[in-house]
């Protein structure tokens, strides 16, 4: 990797001011004065800004319970994001994992792994995602047949993968899903004429939403958790 990129990676130097503390000799290559910004480093080098040691980066996957009224970007002018939420350095090298709707709670992953977030994310996973939802209308068991066999959503030329439905009240139910489409919780009960009035995510894969997180509290994943990932299927 390059010396200014795995300085700007591991710190919040940006690649010019790297550039110019290389000009002035403030970075050391183990032990001697970097030369040239571009130069390859390994993990094997020791690398020290103005005598501090400079680690080299790990990757971040965090969970987040997300509030209603926060959008699934890194970037809006008119809402809070969910990395808004976030005191972590280099915030612009992290993505989110599988967005939500701005009313929808619950479960986000963060992470700036690229390939963990396409493992989860990727149609070719089928990563099963889980809900509570509440509906303005009851539900009765010939529904859950219905969510099994694969429902017809408006504008889609296939059907939905099979689905789970597990009704837990007069108005609220468990639902869960192996793909990602467009609004797709909300659209399938509009399409069995029902609509969604409150929606929280509960798991993604075999991670579950720690129950100790309020809204907009924040925690890393475990090792386990985002070895968890790899086993999706």
């Amino acid at each position: 990797m390059r010396l200014d990129r795995f300085i700007s990676n591991a710190s919040d130097y940006s690649r010019s001011q790297i550039k110019h503390l290389v000009r002035e000799g403030r970075v050391l290559i183990n032990g001697n004065a970097a030369n040239n910004a571009a130069t390859v480093v390994t993990e094997d080098d020791q690398i020290s800004v103005d005598d501090v040691l400079i680690h080299t980066p790990h990757a971040r996957y965090l969970m987040l319970y997300k509030p209603a009224g926060v959008v699934s970007a890194t970037k809006d002018s008119e809402h809070p994001t969910a990395l808004d939420l976030l005191d972590e350095p280099r915030p612009e090298q992290l993505q989110i994992a599988g967005r939500l709707d701005i009313d929808t709670t619950g479960l986000l992953l963060i992470t700036d792994d690229g390939q963990w977030n396409h493992r989860i994310t990727s149609p070719r996973s089928q990563c099963r995602k889980t809900y509570q939802v509440e509906f303005a209308d009851p539900l009765n068991e010939a529904m859950v047949k219905k969510f099994r066999d694969g429902l017809w959503l408006d504008g889609e030329k296939r059907r939905c993968l099979p689905a789970d439905l597990e009704i837990t009240g007069e108005r609220c139910a468990l639902l869960t899903i192996s793909e990602g489409k467009y609004h797709q919780v909300k659209r399938m009960f509009a399409a069995i004429g029902n609509r969604v009035t409150k929606l929280h995510r509960l798991r993604v894969g075999q991670i579950e939403l720690d129950d100790t997180l309020a809204p907009g509290e924040y925690r890393p994943l475990t090792q386990q958790e985002i070895d968890s990932v790899v086993q999706i299927s």
